[in-house]
This record gives C-alpha cells, sequence and structure tokens, in this order.
C-alpha cells in the first residue's frame, strides 16, 4: 500500500492516507473506497454518489463518514456500462 501525507491548513496536524491498491478490485467481497472506485470509473465523486441516488451502484455505510464499495457490485455495474 501507498502511503501519502499532507498537513491540515493550520499544520498542526499531519494526516496520512494509505492508498488501496487497484488489484483490491478483483476480489469479490472487497470493500472498496472511494478513490478507487474513481480510479475504475473514471468518474468524479459528485457522478458516482448521483449513480448512488439513482440505484444504479450500490454503497455500503460502514458509519457516518465511511463509505465503501462491494467490488463485485462495482465490477457488475461497470460490465453494465459497456451493454
Amino acid at each position: 500500500m501507498t502511503e501519502t501525507t499532507r498537513r491540515t491548513p493550520d499544520s498542526r496536524e499531519v494526516i496520512r492516507r494509505t492508498e488501496q491498491p487497484l488489484q483490491a478490485a478483483n476480489i469479490h467481497d472487497a470493500l472498496l473506497n472511494l478513490r478507487t472506485v474513481q480510479a475504475l470509473s473514471g468518474l468524479g465523486k459528485t457522478s458516482i454518489y448521483e449513480r448512488i441516488k439513482t440505484g444504479e451502484l450500490k454503497s455500503v455505510k460502514l458509519g457516518s463518514r465511511c463509505t465503501r464499495f462491494r467490488a463485485g457490485d462495482v465490477q457488475a455495474w461497470l460490465q453494465a456500462q459497456g451493454k
């Protein structure tokens, strides 16, 4: 996993993020984060959330600020886009 570091605007806190490898999408039951779904689909955050609202794409809510996507659902949705 790749780790990125950035400072908050007030520079008192350092935020570390671990990026999810795209190979995680090959595991059917893996829970993908939004950045991985963006990389796989080529869509932005707003477009992905619009597709969730219309029911095209399913998400899993793990907490008040944590949404993930099952890799199998994302793969099926991507395949349906080509038809």
